[in-house]
């Protein structure tokens, strides 16, 4: 395989790429620290890529503090915007392909269907706007480029819903949770691994991609599996979002199609309930 550059290493998903890689025996693979590759800086990235010479840039770096990016707006376009525009820019002088990590928060979500990529993105809080607004500007900087929009990503790493639930769950004795939204949760070595076939199948078939398990869940019935799975015993009361007000609006349906990468990089994807098996088994490792 081609030597392969991440930016965002210390995240949950670059974490679960060195996973990944280790595994796969994928050993051309550059994972700098943040100091090393400050989207921000857009000359220490581009000494970084003339240093690395990579033919694949992952960028799994971005703001993502959704209800504090309403507060945070100009560190939440600087990242999301400017940084993915940085980057892109690197990438197109070193002659690298770009993969860069996006988001189901970039639709608007108030109608039931499976989104596709070339659905109307109308996003409804200030992280999905910056970050559509990122996968604009990288797009039209950039035509070797892939966008993987996902969503409600968890693993054993970092900070995320299923380790959250699973400390909540052995210190309370009953919790709320919204059942209103709907979409579909996404084990992020399910996605490390996708990202490494995009690159290893190398078809040239650039542009955007949805990718997220199989299945549809609300955040209620994902809490419950959660506690199901886990053996925790808590009580879990379904609640309206408009019960449970945050700074930032959600979407309230965002199950993504996943056809197209499927059938152009044949890929298959695991149902989410089966991926959340697999995380809670190592979490208790």
């Amino acid at each position: 395989m081609s030597k392969i550059l991440v930016i965002g290493a210390a995240g949950q998903l670059g974490q679960c790429l060195k996973t990944v890689a280790a595994k796969r025996g994928i050993d051309e693979i550059v994972f700098p620290t943040e100091q090393e590759a400050n989207i921000l800086n857009k000359e220490l990235l581009s000494q970084l890529l003339e240093r690395e010479q990579p033919a694949f840039v992952i960028n799994c770096a971005a703001y993502t503090a959704v209800d504090k990016a309403e507060d945070e707006v100009e560190l939440c376009k600087a990242i999301n915007e400017t940084g993915a525009l940085n980057l892109a820019e690197a990438c197109l002088n070193a002659a690298a392909t770009l993969i860069h990590v996006s988001t189901d928060f970039v639709f608007e979500g108030n109608e039931v269907k499976l989104l596709k990529e070339d659905d109307v993105a109308n996003p409804i809080n200030v992280y999905g706007q910056t970050k559509l607004d990122g996968e604009l500007v990288l797009a039209k900087m950039l035509p070797q480029h892939y966008i993987i929009r996902t969503s409600w990503l968890y693993s054993e790493y970092a900070n995320n819903f299923v380790k959250t639930m699973l400390k909540l769950g052995a210190e309370r004795d009953e919790l709320n949770i919204i059942a209103d939204q709907v979409g579909t949760p996404t084990y992020a070595i399910d996605l490390a691994n996708a990202i490494f076939d995009v690159i290893a199948v190398n078809n040239n078939q650039y542009g955007t991609y949805h990718y997220s398990n199989e299945g549809v869940t609300s955040w209620y019935d994902f809490a419950t599996a959660i506690f199901a799975i886990s053996d925790t015993t808590v009580k879990v009361n379904p609640i309206p979002g408009a019960l449970y007000p945050t700074k930032a609006k959600r979407p309230a349906f965002s199950v993504m199609d996943k056809s197209k990468i499927k059938s152009t990089f044949n890929i298959s994807i695991p149902y989410w309930r089966d991926s959340l098996v697999e995380c809670i088994a190592k979490l208790k490792n």
